[in-house]
């Protein structure tokens, strides 16, 4: 099952620890994660379900949209960026 990560700077907003989720593609996987922690969900995707301009989604290393398909062992990992000066 593919291993979602959400980095600490989101952990210091909502509790988002790694968990396995199933799923095919990187929206599916997150929607089950999203499914048993609905208050991650508005984190990650605005209200159209789109990506939120500041948030990142890695795959395996790799940069990677929603609809990019994930393997059984794959690293989702879920980066907010910082921005401000």
């Amino acid at each position: 099952m593919p291993r979602v990560v959400f980095t600490s700077n989101l952990q210091r907003h909502v509790s988002c620890p790694a968990r396995d989720a199933a799923g095919e593609t990187v929206l599916a996987v997150l929607q089950e994660v999203f499914d048993q922690e609905p208050q991650i969900r508005g984190y990650v995707l605005d209200e159209q379900g789109e990506l939120r301009k500041h948030v990142f989604i890695f795959v395996d290393g790799q940069r990677a949209r929603l609809n990019n398909p994930v393997g059984e062992k794959s690293e989702i990992y879920v980066l907010q960026a910082l921005t401000g000066g």
